[in-house]
């Protein structure tokens, strides 16, 4: 290993130099135009010939192409590959249209000046969004290098990593991209890989720019401010999304990508999980104390205790007796069993005891080693040696399928967590080991942990059904992703949920996503919004981190003020290691359980609007968490802030984040806010400052911004039983007295509800002391046994003297108004009803 870091070190000071050399002595290497460029159907070719000695890792392509695509009016892409020669490129289908977009936000510039350079600019603005300089790229057969300049420092994105800041730092920081199996670190190289950045203008507009590549890189980020890209594999192929606004950047990312799935309800709610459930009865224990501190959960997870000695597809029938029975027991009270399933299965059980590996190999499924016949041998959590499932190859997925289905018969479970599909391996390469060639040993290996590309996980020459390893790697889970979305589907005949650890891009399609495995610090408390906000850019809003820590054991203050942050993550799950203490809400005593149960109240009243929220970015690509930058570009303060965020346009979350505190420090952009506890308006005073908030150890500060409607609904100990309770309006005021909202509607369970138009949608809004409904979609007989039974209005200037709701009256002991201008109007009208409430 030593060795190996030295010859990474060198091989990245040679990276450096060479580097330098080329921008010093211009010409002396690189690219150049051949010919004029070639008007297409879809936009321009570029042919490129390359000149000059060498470049440091040899092995240059001689002739390039560069295809610009003017794909959308705000989506261009270019790429930059061999014309001669097939090499690998992601099987991520992004439409590319025949014909290029008639009218477009940008252009196109190639500049043959000293180096020819190839520049996209903003039409409305006339900022340069890329340039880059065609005679500094090297495209060699293993090291490919792309540098450009970006328009402002303001750049978020590239995963996945634990990264200090949510805004970067430009100062020659270099993070390396390629799926790893180790626990957050900062800046290291994790669990999945995301090549995507977003970039906010000096002028506040936003872009953002995709590197579809799988194979091990990275990136620099340079204080000019510029960004260097360098992958050892593959092709250069960009996508530029033009935004403006960051919102719409990540709808225009996840058009392209994929949209997120649609969650089930339930999968909103709480989530417990442990490595260390010892037996069956220590999970009854916690759902006992649980219900009866009256705490709000929805999901029990099983993690490797509940099998048969780590083996897939079986439980324990001694220690997990009468598993089945309980999960159906679970079913009956409202609750949900998440089962866990790993990418590896053990080759070493007696011959007819174990036939999901049996029937894989008569299949000849698994991840061949470089002979592409024999399967690849690691050694992970299954006993002995284990073999890996190729999830790109068809036949697995229909193996896989017919392995969860019949397990459902078995273990009635709901969903899916897929855990080390990065994929891992206890060995550094498969048995007998890696041997010494140029795809295991390339020359040069991007600023990853170790300096290796086989450590933790199986060798890069190993053959998938797409090819290489070396190519596929960090493509592992996502390949998983899309039969086990499919195999639950067929299993329950629900809407799936399946949660990944290893993700890619456009893995939001299919699976929700947790930070990996944390630890219990106060730290690691405040690097999950970062990695929450994070994860919304990269198209995967159902993002959470393990509360409370999974190593190291947690202390009664870091895990009451982790559960109050975790009450408003979009996948909201405590899970912790073996050998740590237990630490679900109930185990800490009354004044833990109490403290917990009214936080997770606030969310559970809320998730009418987050699942809108989660509907949203469905249909739309919203996002659903993210940052005050997010909503206010042009408030340069917004840029730096990562210790609170918002759901939506609308709510703001401001947990504390450091211990024995009783306050936070709360940055208000210009608009109306309102305490969410007490409805008072924050001082006009406040706005784009940071104020002293009161936060006792009972409080999480929390805000809802003038101008918008949100849905809530009377919460339950289950979201089987708060989906039949009461709604309400919650109308915040901006400084015009308007506001607007929305509420998604449907069982929460079935698939392709959307798709097939079975839900209810309705749009709010209020202006003059007018709140009406529009329905949108009416095509959920769901709602029909729903009531709004409270409307309550923030920002009321005055007492009115009456109230009216559709067209009758209301009795002046449902209307309450407070000195605070909070109205409260309590009223019973069906869901499904149009609202048409007035002031007088």
């Amino acid at each position: 290993m030593e060795r190996n870091k030295k010859l990474h070190f060198l091989a990245l000071a040679l990276a450096v130099l060479s580097q330098a050399y080329a921008v010093r002595e211009d010409g002396l290497y690189g690219y150049s135009l051949t010919g004029k460029p070639e008007k297409t159907e879809k936009g321009w070719r570029v042919a490129l010939s390359r000149h000059g000695t060498a470049s440091l890792y040899g092995n240059d392509i001689p002739q390039l192409a560069l295809d610009v695509e003017y794909q959308t009016e705000d989506r261009v892409r270019f790429k930059i590959y061999d014309p001669n020669n097939q090499r690998f490129e992601v099987p991520l289908k992004i439409e590319s249209p025949p014909l290029a977009a008639a009218d477009t936000s940008y252009d196109i510039e190639f500049v043959n000046d000293l180096s020819l350079r190839f520049k996209i600019i903003r039409k409305a603005t006339g900022t340069v969004l890329w340039d880059t300089s065609l005679a500094d790229l090297v495209f060699s057969q293993q090291y490919l290098r792309i540098s450009t300049n970006v328009p402002s420092s303001s750049v978020y994105g590239f995963g996945e990593h634990q990264h200090p800041s949510f805004k970067h730092n430009m100062n020659h920081i270099t993070y390396g991209m390629y799926s790893r199996d180790q626990s957050p670190k900062m800046n290291a190289n994790l669990y999945g890989v995301h090549p995507f950045y977003m970039c906010v203008e000096t002028d506040a507009n936003a872009h953002g720019v995709l590197f579809l590549n799988a194979n091990a890189q990275d990136v620099t980020l340079h204080p000019e401010p510029s960004l260097t890209f360098r992958t050892i594999g593959g092709v250069l192929d960009f996508y530029v999304f033009l935004g403006p606004t960051p919102e719409n950047v990540i709808q225009q990312y996840t058009e392209a990508i994929g949209r997120p799935h649609l969650p089930p309800y339930w999968s909103l709610g709480y989530q417990l999980s442990r490595w260390g459930y010892p037996d069956i009865g220590a999970v009854e224990q916690v759902v006992k104390r649980m219900t009866e501190y009256g705490i709000p959960y929805d999901v029990q997870y099983g993690d490797i205790d509940y099998m048969d000695r780590k083996l897939d597809f079986t439980y324990d029938k001694e220690k997990y007796a009468g598993l089945p029975e309980f999960m159906q027991e679970l079913k009956k009270d409202g609750l949900h069993y998440v089962i866990i399933l790993d990418p590896f299965l053990s080759k070493d059980q007696a011959r007819g005891a174990y036939q999901p590996y049996e029937l894989g190999e008569q299949l000849g499924i698994w991840v061949k080693n470089s002979d592409g016949v024999t399967p690849a041998v690691g050694q992970a959590l299954a006993p002995g040696n284990s073999v890996y499932p190729d999830y790109f190859n068809p036949k697995t997925a229909d193996w896989w399928t017919q392995m969860c289905v019949q397990f459902h018969n078995v273990l009635p479970y709901d969903g899916i967590w897929l855990d080390m599909n990065e994929p891992s391996n206890f060995l550094n390469g498969q048995i007998p080991g890696c041997a010494h060639n140029n795809l295991n040993y390339p020359p040069y290996i991007p600023r990853i942990s170790d300096s290796s590309l086989f450590q933790s996980t199986l060798c890069p020459d190993s053959k998938t059904f797409l090819g290489d390893l070396y190519d596929t790697h960090s493509l592992f889970g996502w390949s998983e992703a899309p039969p086990t979305f499919q195999a639950i589907k067929e299993a329950t005949g629900k809407r799936p949920f399946v949660l990944s650890r290893s993700t890619f891009v456009g893995n939001g399609k299919y699976t929700a996503h947790w930070l990996g495995d944390n630890h219990a610090l106060w730290e690691d408390m405040h690097t999950s919004i970062i990695g929450i906000l994070e994860f919304n850019l990269f198209g995967i809003p159902q993002v959470g981190a393990d509360i409370c820590g999974f190593y190291y054991d947690t202390t009664f203050e870091l895990c009451l003020r982790w559960t109050q942050l975790g009450a408003f993550y979009p996948l909201s799950r405590n899970h912790n290691a073996f050998g740590q203490k237990e630490q679900d809400p109930g185990v800490f005593g009354l004044e833990f359980a109490t403290i917990a149960r009214s936080t997770l109240q606030i969310r559970y009243s809320l998730l009418p609007y987050l699942y809108t929220l989660f509907f949203e970015a469905h249909a739309f690509g919203n996002t659903v968490a993210r940052g005050l930058m997010h909503e206010f570009p042009a408030d340069p303060e917004t840029h730096e802030i990562d210790t609170a965020f918002l759901w939506g346009s609308a709510f703001m979350i401001a947990p504390v984040l450091q211990e024995a505190t009783r306050s936070v420090h709360v940055y208000f952009p210009e608009a109306p806010w309102f305490d969410y506890y007490t409805g008072d308006k924050v001082p006009e005073s406040s706005h784009r400052k940071r104020v002293n908030i009161n936060a006792p150890l009972e409080k999480i500060p929390l805000f809802i911004r003038g101008g918008y409607i949100l849905p809530t609904q009377t919460p339950a100990v289950r979201t089987a039983k708060s989906r039949l309770n009461p709604f309400g309006l919650i109308v915040a005021l901006d400084e015009q007295g308007q506001a607007t909202g929305s509420l998604f509607w449907d069982d929460g369970d079935s698939a392709d509800t959307v798709e097939n138009g079975n839900y209810f949608y309705a749009r709010y809004t209020y202006r003059e002391g007018h709140l009406k409904t529009s329905i949108v979609n009416n095509n959920y007989r769901g709602v029909d046994s729903l009531i709004y039974d409270t409307v309550q209005i923030l920002g009321v200037t005055s007492r009115p003297n009456a109230v009216v709701m559709n067209g009758k009256g209301i009795r002046g002991s449902d209307i309450h108004y407070q000195e605070n201008g909070k109205l409260v109007v309590h009223l019973s009208v069906p869901l499904g009803e149009e609202l048409d409430l007035i002031l007088q």
